[in-house]
């Protein structure tokens, strides 16, 4: 896995994260892997003790940890969300409007690439956890219908 990149201010979470099975039972870890096909909602109830979930995206194809990064982002989580594995610079935008805001991807990025992608559009299209106004609400600004 290369190095991580992180989008949060502060230092970023270096515990190890443990299995999901292994936090649930009575761990006393700050942060957990999810694997695909985890429920994530299991983590709900200690929200509030978890500084680190990370995500395997062990294949390009395999979006399920999306689901889990906005379920985590809805259901209030402000710790760090980190998707890990099979990362593509052309996937960041979609990671980070789902709420990931660092990443461990098995090959390394380029960080011209990263910072370009990521600043590559003004304007979004949809509305997500990011709190980044959708372009139609802009566009509804100052409108009894808004």
């Amino acid at each position: 896995m290369g190095d991580v990149l992180s989008f949060r201010s502060g230092a970023g979470v270096t515990e190890t994260p443990v299995a999901l099975a292994d936090f649930l039972g009575a761990s006393n870890a700050t942060a957990v892997r999810i694997q695909p096909g985890e429920d994530v909602r299991a983590l709900l109830p200690s929200l509030d003790r978890i500084a680190l979930v990370e995500v395997a995206f062990p294949a390009f194809g395999d979006g399920r940890g999306y689901s889990a990064a906005r379920i985590l982002r809805e259901a209030g989580y402000a710790g760090e969300l980190r998707a890990a594995g099979d990362i593509g610079v052309d996937q960041l935008i979609a990671y980070t409007r789902c709420g990931f805001d660092s990443f461990a991807p098995d090959k390394p990025l380029d960080p011209a690439l990263v910072e370009t992608t990521l600043n590559r559009f003004a304007d979004v299209y949809q509305k997500t956890v990011d709190g980044r106004q959708p372009i139609w609400a802009k566009r509804h600004e100052g409108t009894p219908h808004a």
